[in-house]
């Protein structure tokens, strides 16, 4: 449910994902190598399904198609000192564009590349909704309160 939820805006969508996840590992349950692990290939499959619901919901696009490129910030420090739910609440607050691209980079380790061909984007927009899924952010961690400065 975790991947679901970094990828959804509620729980009621991260159930909805869940569910439609499950239903294709039941259904290509054949498709799976015994030889690799069981809980990655369901990972992957929950996380192509969070993304076909991405592109079945996204009726506004919400990105440019402006190369910018990637704040090298000390990520790591932040995400130490948060707790999980208050990450995951952060997270799910921004765009439905800049939430899944953020997910697909920092969370779940794509190249900018592969979330351009997963998302039908260009690599600028990638990285674009990427530098600015970071810098909205930082703009709510800084308002929150949750990192000592």
């Amino acid at each position: 449910m975790s991947i679901c939820r970094r990828y959804s805006l509620n729980d009621y969508d991260a159930a909805d994902v869940l569910n439609d996840g499950f239903l294709k590992v039941f259904t290509h349950i054949e498709k799976y190598d015994p030889a690799k692990p069981f809980k990655s290939w369901i990972g992957r499959i929950i996380t192509n399904t969070a993304i076909d619901h991405y592109r079945m919901n996204l009726k506004f696009s919400d990105h440019d198609d402006i190369d910018i490129y990637e704040n090298k910030g000390n990520a790591a420090a932040v995400y130490d000192q948060l707790a999980y739910q208050d990450l995951l609440v952060l997270v799910q607050s921004l765009s439905p564009a800049y939430r899944t691209v953020f997910n697909l980079y920092a969370i779940d380790g794509y190249s900018h590349d592969e979330i351009a061909e997963l998302l039908k984007i260009s690599v600028g927009t990638s990285k674009s909704n990427l530098f600015k899924a970071r810098q909205k952010l930082q703009e709510k961690l800084t308002a929150s309160d949750l990192i000592r400065k």
